[in-house]
């Protein structure tokens, strides 16, 4: 132990000694770091961004859906006799909460404006989360207990040009593939929750029933949330669901990774008709929308990958410029008795300390950033809202991206300094002592 940490002063010694070439390292590895905390912290704010709007707009953490089928060429995203199904669901012990919730897809018409959305058909009763989950900005969720009632989001107040008290007319079509209208009125106007509340509206589950002419057991889909410590079981609480809606009897589709909405084609152009049951995760309701926060990721990781691999360059070829610069005092260190393995180990913990110093310094520096950025809660071009998933940036800062930010440099810096620590050990003390420098 004593021995190691005199290697450790004797490191300190020489980074202080050597304070600009020091300095200028030090800068370089704490700004990678620095950057490293601020896009992962970017990746894992659009992923949180992600699922919090799949659980409020699109997704329970499972859900089953249904299908139904009046003829062999028309399929229709409606869950029959829902109450049943629930009940079984309710039943496994991971299950917090089992709310129903109608799909539907239709046109919103207002006096000047008219645009395309998903209608969601939300009962506010059964579901006290979505007062938490959504900012109103306008109006009342309450109003939402009110027939043919609408809440909007403000992208799409805006594009519609309507307020709070405004009439808008929806139009979709009916499971017999009929075409029918409801007058409505925007009883709220909510702050916008990423692309997905771009194109989605929500109703009460009673008017879209009536919009669609639908019978009172039939709705959309169960949305089922699991209690907070068996979120990381969800493909094997998938699997007994599965099983126990197979077991009562019910016909399910077979497991297809995608959001509901994708599988109507396919499950049209397939022969039978009736119902069959659609079992899917949150992810899978959104995959739709994974593909440009992969992008982000791979671009982000390429980025990081280049400076670091800069950083090591750097780190490499200063400490080989001070192995020559540092022979006689190498080979004076040879002389006294200093072993070729000492002679190594200085010369990493050198860098190491360097890279630990500078890598606490950037992640300091990046954590700062992340808060402040967080705090000013920043607007976004519309161009970078595909990517970011919302309007305001926002990052979130996990303690494992802190950890992995310090042992990545810290590591990196050590391998850099690993050849010239070797290449300084090799040095005879002899010629050393007389090398001129």
């Amino acid at each position: 132990m004593k021995v190691l940490l005199l290697e450790l002063r004797l490191a300190w010694f020489s980074l202080v000694e050597h304070r600009r070439r020091s300095a200028l390292l030090g800068a370089a590895i704490a700004a990678v770091a620095a950057l490293f905390v601020l896009l992962t912290s970017l990746a894992a704010g659009i992923n949180q961004t992600l699922f919090e709007s799949a659980l409020t707009l699109a997704s329970g953490h499972i859900n089953v859906g249904g299908f139904y089928k009046v003829s062999p060429g028309q399929a229709f995203p409606l869950l029959t006799g829902y109450e049943k199904v629930a009940e079984l669901a309710g039943r496994l012990p991971e299950v917090e909460s089992v709310v129903q919730r109608g799909r539907g897809f239709g046109k919103l018409v207002a006096e000047t404006a008219a645009t395309d959305a998903a209608l969601v058909g939300v009962d506010v009763a059964t579901e006290p989360r979505l007062s938490q989950q959504l900012v109103v900005v306008q109006g009342n969720l309450a109003e939402l207990r009110q027939p043919r009632t609408l809440l909007l989001f403000e992208g799409q107040a805006k594009n519609l040009k309507v307020g709070v008290g405004d009439a808008i007319t929806v139009v979709s079509q009916t499971a017999r593939g009929v075409s029918n209208t409801m007058d409505c009125r925007v009883g709220a106007i909510a702050k916008d929750l990423g692309m997905l509340s771009s194109f989605t509206a929500l109703t009460s589950v009673e008017s879209l029933r009536e919009l669609l002419q639908l019978r009172p057991d039939v709705t959309g889909v169960l949305q089922i949330r699991i209690k907070e410590r068996y979120l990381n079981d969800l493909p094997r609480i998938t699997d007994d669901l599965r099983a126990t809606l197979t077991g009562a009897g019910y016909p399910i589709l077979a497991s297809d990774p995608g959001a509901f909405f994708e599988k109507l084609e396919s499950v049209a152009r397939s022969g039978w008709t009736g119902q069959k049951l659609d079992i899917s995760t949150w992810e899978e309701e959104i995959s739709f929308l994974k593909p440009s926060f992969v992008a982000l990721q791979a671009l982000s990781s390429l980025l990081i990958t280049v400076l670091l691999g800069v950083t090591i360059a750097g780190v490499m070829n200063s400490l080989w410029i001070a192995t020559r610069e540092r022979t006689r005092e190498i080979g004076t260190l040879r002389a006294i008795g200093m072993q070729r393995g000492a002679v190594a180990r200085m010369f990493l913990l050198e860098a190491a300390q360097l890279g630990l110093l500078a890598s606490t310094f950037g992640v300091a520096l990046g954590s700062g950033a992340v808060a402040w950025l967080n705090h000013a809660g920043l607007h976004v071009p519309l161009s970078m809202q595909l990517f970011l998933m919302r309007d305001t940036l926002r990052l979130s800062l996990e303690p494992k991206t802190l950890l992995l930010a310090l042992a990545l440099l810290t590591l990196s810096a050590a391998l850099a300094a690993l050849y010239p620590s070797l290449r300084a050990a090799r040095l005879r003390p002899m010629s050393a002592m007389t090398h001129l420098s």
